[in-house]
């Protein structure tokens, strides 16, 4: 059975040997409610695909943990070969994988992967379709949480609008197989092939999907929304992370900019960031931000140190407003549309003492053309 047949099902899939949730044994230890962390690997300059998933397997050998959910950026020719090398690496994929071209700045095949994992806690469950894991499903003893990757539209011949519509038909039915809901979603990464030719298409589709739905955060997800290729050609990939509560314990909520103005106020219907209160961790998760004034218009045009500068402003602001700062970023895309404009970042990272950031420089076009950089960050803070 494949995807195209559990969306068509839906909530009747019933064929336990092809569309299941299968519970996984944990043996990274005994903790009760875990440690989840993301582990950033970039790609070394001339580094083979087998030498970097081999360096990353050495990595989670001293490190055991449950692999989530993996998202690896690179060019959609080394898929393959990267896919082939991974596999060799670390064994059979049982975890969703999304693969994005997010070219490397540098010209490489990969730019580098994140690794969503978890250390202890209850054993995880995944989501399996035709024998491909399109989810993981832990629960840190407040709430339930499920990274869902890899997702799109299964007829990739249609026009671009009716692929967005299936990719989100898609998604629910994945969320139903795993038990959630997609008002139970708190964060979206959307990778839109060319999206400078139909982003107001894109925003179009997903508006009208969204209205119906009163989503947990009390406003929208937090979200990425920037260009990207991937391996089956379609207009779009997705990836999700959906949260369910058990009770009082646990808590999401809208986060909103103190420097700039709510997103669906020109037309993008996703939240400035988003945070999980839960297992007394607060993970604050900041959606795609560029160079954006209080009005919703674009700043700085033509002018990168600038651009960059703004965008960092307008980031450190949503974490001081949740008690963050950059010392507590665990995870972060900085979305480059030049691979020139690379070093201008790493100047502004050495400026403000941001060279530990884990972050990913990607290249790829941002959903405006005049928008040179948009970064996303994910942070974390203990009680």
């Amino acid at each position: 059975m494949s995807i195209t047949s559990l969306v068509r099902e839906g909530r009747a899939a019933t064929q336990p040997s092809a569309v299941r949730v299968e519970a996984e044994r944990n043996d990274a230890g005994p903790a009760a409610s875990g440690v989840e962390f993301v582990h950033t690997q970039a790609a070394r300059p001339g580094e083979s695909a087998t030498a970097f998933f081999e360096r990353l397997a050495a990595h989670l050998r001293r490190e055991p943990a449950t692999i989530l959910a993996l998202m690896i950026y690179g060019r959609t020719a080394a898929h393959a070969e990267a896919t082939e090398a991974m596999r060799a690496a670390l064994g059979e994929t049982r975890w969703p994988v999304t693969w994005v071209e997010g070219a490397s700045c540098e010209g490489a095949p990969l730019v580098g992967v994140q690794v969503f994992a978890r250390r202890g806690g209850s054993p995880v469950e995944r989501v399996v379709v035709g024998g491909h894991v399109l989810g993981t499903i832990y629960d840190d003893g407040a709430a339930r949480h499920c990274l869902l990757g890899g997702l799109g539209p299964t007829a990739v011949a249609m026009d671009r609008p009716a692929q967005v519509q299936q990719m989100f038909a898609t998604l629910d039915a994945a969320l139903d197989l795993a038990g959630f809901t997609l008002s139970d979603v708190v964060r979206t990464w959307f990778f839109n092939d060319d999206i400078l030719a139909w982003y107001d298409a894109f925003n179009r589709v997903r508006s009208a999907f969204y209205a119906p739905i009163t989503f947990r955060t009390g406003t929208l997800p937090a979200s990425t929304g920037v260009s990207g290729r991937n391996p089956a050609g379609a207009a779009t990939a997705v990836a999700a992370w959906a949260v369910r509560p058990h009770g009082a314990g646990a808590s999401v909520r809208d986060v909103p900019s103190p420097l700039q103005c709510p997103a669906p106020a020109y037309g993008s219907a996703f939240s400035r960031a988003v945070e999980i209160d839960s297992a007394g961790v607060r993970r604050l998760l900041v959606s795609g931000t560029a160079s954006i004034e209080p009005g919703g218009k674009t700043v700085w045009q033509g002018d990168i140190a600038k651009q960059i500068g703004l965008t960092m402003d307008v980031v450190e602001a949503i974490l001081r407003s949740r008690g963050m700062g950059f010392a507590d970023v665990t995870r972060a895309n900085a979305y480059c549309k030049r691979p020139e404009y690379l070093p201008y970042f790493r100047a502004w990272q050495q400026a403000h003492g941001a060279t530990a950031m884990p972050a990913l420089p990607i290249h790829c076009d941002i959903c405006r053309d005049d928008l040179l950089f948009e970064i996303e960050v994910d942070a974390r803070r203990e009680g």
